[in-house]
């Protein structure tokens, strides 16, 4: 084997998956089992009027996405997983991650449009 570019991306990927499955995991723990809501759908650092209504979604997320990352990195250490295969599993679960996070981030945070003032200064309008 020649240590190469491709070589040195393919091994950040791999150490990468340790803390990414550790933070969330842990992230996933503090939902589920100490009831911490302050990273639940979070909007330019800022929580949801109610955010335990969007626990179990996060719980979620964050569960499904460290069990796969520890499962990745099982194969790839017992020698189960061709490169190509831990490489595109890994890679999908992080981008599916983000993705369902910000989903449930704008889901958290709707638009609500502002309600106009009325004109009382003018009187009514003929």
């Amino acid at each position: 084997m020649v240590f190469d570019i491709n070589v040195a991306i393919s091994w950040i990927l791999f150490l990468a998956l340790f803390p990414i499955s550790f933070f969330w995991l842990r992230r996933a723990w503090r939902i589920i089992f100490k009831q911490d809501f302050s990273e639940v759908g979070l909007r330019k650092g800022e929580p949801p009027e109610n955010p335990k209504k969007f626990a179990p979604y996060a719980a979620a997320i964050n569960l499904i996405g460290g069990g796969i990352v520890v499962g990745v990195i099982l194969g790839v250490v017992s020698g189960e997983m061709e490169y190509q295969t831990w490489s595109a599993i890994a890679g999908s679960t992080i981008w599916m991650k983000f993705i369902f996070d910000f989903i449930l981030s704008r889901h958290a945070h709707p638009i609500v449009p502002a309600k106009k003032k009325p004109d009382t200064e003018s009187g009514p309008k003929p």
